[in-house]
């Protein structure tokens, strides 16, 4: 019999997140990666101590990076000195990048929140009765403020995005493992955000989401798309969360919880055997 596998899994038990419980989803997914592979669990400031006794280190809901940013950017450092192997891989080009994907997105002419980083560049901006400035390495709304257009030159630019403010019907969610599409969630009350209902995506709406996977290349991990409907009817792309998205498993049916999974695991397979141990 081969020897089993060793997982890092990285995770936060106690971070506490406003609507949402973090942990539950986490202890859920390890008591099944538990049935292929040996696996254990570390906050996310001992993951760089720990992962070289293991094949694989997987990044799941260590909170927001930028609450231990220092850590963080030194882990990946060494992950990627030692050629350590990390799920979701550290080639991602959403939210673990940073938020520099909204800026390339817009210019690029994808369905996104027009989203600018510059004074001279307001003029791109429709208009809106209010304008959404957040910081460039800003998660879970932290930093996030809500300002007329008249103040929008007087903003310190530099490490801002900002954008309009979207009247939208609601906001809804993808989940993907790999390039499969997994489910999908919405939240009907655009008050209340993590408030979320099982949502029928049609054809248009996973080719809308599918685009931006693609667009990421990361052929391994797991990923959120998350966009607003519009009163016209159109998605717009508000993030693209690829370094330790949350899934809200304990929102969708027994069906779909247990095949995430199994996905999941399947994946885990096929990125530890696409990328051996030198």
């Amino acid at each position: 019999m081969p020897d089993r596998r060793r997982v890092l899994f990285v995770t936060d038990l106690a971070y506490q997140a406003q609507g949402r419980r973090y942990c539950d989803e986490d202890i859920f997914l390890t008591s099944r990666l538990r049935d292929d592979f040996d696996i254990a669990l570390c906050h996310p400031l001992d993951a760089a101590a720990l992962m070289d006794a293991f094949d694989v280190v997987v990044v799941r809901n260590s909170g927001p990076v930028l609450h231990y940013q220092k850590e963080y950017d030194a882990f990946r450092e060494q992950a990627t000195a030692r050629g350590t192997r990390v799920y979701n891989p550290l080639s991602g080009r959403g939210d673990m990048a940073g938020k520099q994907y909204l800026l390339d997105l817009t210019a690029a002419g994808y369905p996104v929140i027009p989203t600018i980083d510059r004074p001279e560049d307001l003029h791109l901006l429709p208009e809106a009765g209010q304008y959404a400035v957040k910081p460039k390495a800003g998660a879970d709304s932290i930093g996030l403020a809500f300002v007329p257009r008249e103040q929008l030159g007087g903003l310190a630019y530099g490490d801002i995005l900002v954008q309009p403010r979207i009247d939208f019907r609601y906001e809804v969610s993808f989940y993907y493992v790999d390039d499969a599409f997994q489910y999908a969630l919405h939240a009907p009350d655009p008050e209340r955000r993590w408030v979320l209902e099982r949502y029928e995506p049609t054809d248009a709406d996973l080719a809308f989401a599918r685009s931006f996977i693609d667009w990421n290349t990361l052929d391994h991990g797991i990923q959120r798309v998350d966009a607003c409907r519009t009163r016209e009817g159109e998605l717009l792309l508000v993030e693209l969360e690829d370094l330790n998205p949350y899934l809200s498993l304990g929102l969708v049916s027994d069906q779909t919880h247990d095949s995430f999974a199994v996905s999941m695991t399947a994946s885990l397979h096929r990125f530890l055997d696409a990328h051996p141990r030198t």
